[in-house]
């Protein structure tokens, strides 16, 4: 986020399981500076903002996995135009927190919940899917501007907190706190992250594993092999993509990606010779995660529970007719 009274450095990835770049804003702007300037005034959109809104632009840049059409960058462009006002939002509060007093004893957590909400993003264990924003800023070392590309995840927040307020890690916590990378006393607080799905609005039952290096995505559902349609949100440019053929493309039960050499996720390395180390290792990493968080996968597919809607696999859309669970 980019307040009137901070700058920030842009995140690549982040969150629930996906490589991180925690960012920490750095306040350059003197209060004095902002004294005659109201809240409100500084976050409202001015006529120059709007005549250079991106959706009057034709040169937006749809993410790199879709096709560059206009309508992938109008869809591109209303997103541009969310971030805007997100980023609005968030600077006014943090302004907020600078006028009462409170931001050096309020830790400021800004994230997703997923990716960008296009084909091959959100709801998928993708990068693009995985990789969220994640911007702190608050005590315990939060502050002067610095960003970390170690891999984190979002279980990872809570103890952080705990170590913020002084508290006991439970025993069953799984994640690490942050505060080794932002005060300097580590690089990496782990060395893969692992991410998992079983139901976005249809079943689509996935897991992975990914390090810094390499990705490995497992699919658990011999009954469905091509992409669940429903669980990508209507939009352009999903459109775009279905009257392309989409929906028949194969998903493989098994991928591995080199992240270094295609960081798009584009070439399949699963059934090449070369990779078989790499392939065996990341099974058993996972399948070793799987077993110790007891995921239910491990004794076959997993039923919705009683009273869930859902959409089927076949279905073309999240807004068709649900089933309810009976």
């Amino acid at each position: 986020m980019c307040p009137a009274s901070s700058a920030s450095l842009v995140p690549t990835s982040a969150g629930s399981s996906a490589q991180a770049r925690i960012t920490v804003p750095n306040n350059t702007v003197p209060a004095s500076a902002m004294e005659d300037a109201t809240t409100e005034n500084r976050r409202r959109p001015t006529t120059d903002d709007r005549a250079h809104s991106p959706k009057r632009s034709a040169h937006v840049m749809p993410p790199p996995n879709l096709p560059d059409t206009p309508e992938t960058r109008l869809d591109m462009a209303a997103f541009y135009e969310s971030a805007r006002s997100l980023d609005r939002g968030v600077g006014a509060m943090l302004d907020a927190l600078d006028a009462e007093g409170l931001a050096e004893n309020t830790l400021v957590i800004c994230t997703t919940d997923h990716g960008l909400a296009f084909p091959g993003a959100k709801a998928t264990l993708y990068d693009r899917g995985l990789g969220v924003m994640l911007i702190l800023r608050g005590p315990g070392g939060f502050s002067g501007g610095k960003a970390s590309d170690a891999l984190v995840s979002h279980i990872d927040l809570f103890p952080t907190v705990c170590d913020l307020a002084g508290a006991e890690h439970p025993s069953w916590l799984q994640g690490e706190s942050l505060l080794p990378l932002v005060n300097g006393e580590a690089e990496e607080v782990r060395d893969a992250i692992f991410a998992e799905k079983t139901y976005h609005v249809a079943y689509e039952p996935e897991r992975c594993v990914r390090t810094h290096r390499w990705k490995l995505i497992r699919r658990f559902d011999d009954e469905h092999p091509t992409p669940v349609i429903a669980n990508i949100d209507d939009g352009p440019s999903k459109e775009v993509v279905l009257s392309n053929g989409y929906a028949d493309t194969p998903v493989a039960a098994e991928q591995l990606y080199d992240l270094l050499h295609d960081p798009n996720e584009a070439h399949n390395l699963a059934g090449d010779p070369a990779h078989e180390n790499v392939l065996e290792d990341l099974n058993e990493r996972l399948e070793t995660w799987m077993r110790e968080t007891g995921d239910p996968l491990l004794d076959g597919p997993v039923l919705a529970p009683k009273g869930a809607e859902l959409n089927t696999p076949d279905q073309r859309s999240p807004s068709d007719p649900t089933t309810t669970v009976a």
